[in-house]
C-alpha cells in the first residue's frame, strides 16, 4: 500500500483493513501538542485531523482494463463537506465520483485500452481505503495486488514540497486534481507533496521536521493567514518563529531552492487587526522579515498572484477562493514557482 501511493507519510491499517494516509506520521506523537487549549470552538486534535485526510495523496497504473473499482470510507469529522474522488487517464480528467458518508464502492468505466489510470483521493473529509481493483483484460486484486497488466507506476519528476493552510489544502477546488498544488505539479511534472492543513499553519515543529527529512528540489511555504485568523503570534515574536522553522528546513536541504509566499489579498480582510494588533499586512511584513534571515530565500508576495478585484470576484468568502480561484491561482503559481 505504501509503495503504491503517493503524497503521505505514514500508512496506517486498521484491524478491518482500512487504510488511513497520514500527511503527517503520528507514531510517538502527543496530539495535544498542537491541540487549542483553552479555546472550546476548536476542540479536538485538529492538526492530525487534517493531517489524516489525503490532500494531494494519489496513485497510478498503467492498464488496459474496462473498469477501477474502489472501496472507500468517509465522513464529514470537522470538515463542512466531503471532496470528491478523481480519476484520471493520460492525464486528463476522465471522471469526477461523489463520495458520501459511510463505506461504499464506487465503479468507474474506463476505455479498455492500454493507458495510464490516476486515483487522486479526496481533499476534504475523514477518508480511508480498504481495496481498489481493476476490471477486464487487465483483472486484478486487491490494493496491493494488481496483476502484472495492471501495471503500478512509481511517481515521476522532482519532488516539490508545499506547506500551507486551507488555501494549500483547497478542500473548496473542484476536485483533487484540481487543487492549486495539484493544478502547478501536473502542469510543471513535479511529484507534488500537499502539506496543507486547513486552520492549521502555524509553524508548528513537526511540520518543519517533515520536510526537513523529506528529499526534494523545490520547497514552498505559504505563510501568514492563518496566523492572522489565530492570532498565533505578535509582532514580536512572528518573525522569530519564521526565521527558526525555515532554519529547521534547512538543516535537511541547504542548498534546495526556498520560496516563502505571504498571504493572497482579502480585501475583506485587509486593514483589520486581529487579537494581538496585528493587521493582514503587518502579517505579510513578519513573514517577510523572518523569510529574509536566509539570504537563500525567495519571497513572493501573496497579492501579486491576484489581484483585489480578481479576490473579490472569486473568493467564496473573506480569505478562501471558489473552484475558479484555485485555477487561476494554481496558473499563476505554475509560472511563479520554478527549481532554480
Amino acid at each position: 500500500m505504501s509503495d503504491l501511493w503517493t503524497g503521505h507519510q505514514h500508512c496506517e491499517v486498521d484491524a478491518d483493513g482500512w487504510t488511513t494516509f497520514w500527511r503527517l506520521d503520528p507514531r510517538d506523537r502527543d496530539f495535544r501538542l498542537s491541540d487549542w487549549t483553552g479555546d472550546p470552538d476548536r476542540a479536538g486534535h485538529r492538526l492530525w485531523e487534517r493531517a489524516a485526510t489525503p490532500a494531494g495523496v494519489r496513485a497510478a497504473w498503467r492498464t488496459s482494463a474496462t473498469s477501477v473499482e474502489l472501496e472507500i470510507r468517509a465522513a464529514l469529522g470537522i470538515y463542512t463537506r466531503i471532496a470528491p474522488v478523481d480519476i484520471l487517464v493520460d492525464g486528463e480528467l476522465h471522471q469526477r465520483r461523489e463520495v458520501r458518508e459511510g463505506e461504499q464502492r464506487l465503479r468507474i468505466e474506463l476505455p479498455g485500452r492500454r493507458a495510464e489510470v490516476e486515483i487522486w483521493l479526496p481533499q476534504a473529509g475523514r477518508i480511508a481505503l480498504r481495496e481498489v481493483s481493476f476490471d477486464g483484460p487487465d483483472r486484478g486484486g486487491g490494493v496491493g495486488n494488481e496483476s502484472e497488466a495492471a501495471e503500478p507506476l512509481a511517481p515521476t519528476g522532482p519532488r516539490w514540497i508545499t506547506y500551507g493552510s486551507s488555501i494549500t489544502q483547497a478542500g473548496g477546488a473542484y476536485g483533487p486534481s484540481e487543487t492549486w498544488p495539484a493544478l502547478v505539479a501536473r502542469t510543471n511534472g513535479w511529484d507534488g507533496v500537499n502539506l496543507g492543513f486547513a486552520g492549521e499553519c502555524h509553524l508548528d515543529p513537526i511540520a518543519a521536521r517533515t520536510i526537513r527529512d523529506l528529499p526534494a528540489r523545490l520547497i514552498s511555504l505559504c505563510l501568514g493567514v492563518n496566523i492572522h485568523g489565530g492570532a498565533t503570534y505578535s509582532g514580536r515574536t512572528l518573525p522569530g518563529q519564521v526565521e527558526s522553522f525555515i532554519a529547521t528546513v534547512r538543516e535537511g536541504h541547504p542548498q534546495t531552492p526556498l520560496v516563502v509566499i505571504t498571504p493572497l489579498p482579502a480585501p475583506d480582510r485587509e486593514g483589520r487587526t486581529n487579537a494581538v494588533g496585528l493587521t493582514l499586512e503587518e502579517v505579510r511584513d513578519c513573514v517577510e522579515l523572518g523569510a529574509r534571515t536566509d539570504p537563500g530565500v525567495r519571497v513572493i508576495d501573496g497579492r501579486t498572484i491576484l489581484s483585489a478585484d480578481e479576490a473579490r470576484a472569486l473568493y467564496a468568502d473573506e480569505v478562501h477562493p471558489g473552484p475558479d480561484g484555485y485555477r487561476l491561482i494554481g496558473n499563476r503559481l505554475a509560472e511563479l514557482l520554478t527549481l532554480d
